[in-house]
């Protein structure tokens, strides 16, 4: 999905989509079976919304920059 986006929001999309992901796997338990599938089902939704051509940018928050900024300092 995010190398069908122009190169200069690609970024922007991977941070969303990383930030998104971490961030509910950090806050749901392995055994919670029922929120799991819901949020397979809404990123499956996401996903179908954010692969449609139309969509050209993305919007990225200061906690969604200052995550990314930890995670490469870390590195």
């Amino acid at each position: 999905m995010v190398n069908t986006k122009p190169p200069a929001t690609r970024p922007k999309f991977r941070l969303y989509v990383q930030y998104t992901f971490r961030a509910n796997a950090t806050n749901v338990s392995p055994r919670d079976v029922s929120v799991i599938e819901h949020l397979l089902r809404k990123g499956r939704r996401q996903l179908e919304m954010y692969e449609d051509p139309s969509v050209t940018d993305c919007w990225v928050s200061q906690d969604m920059k200052t995550w990314a900024d930890s995670r490469t300092a870390a590195h």
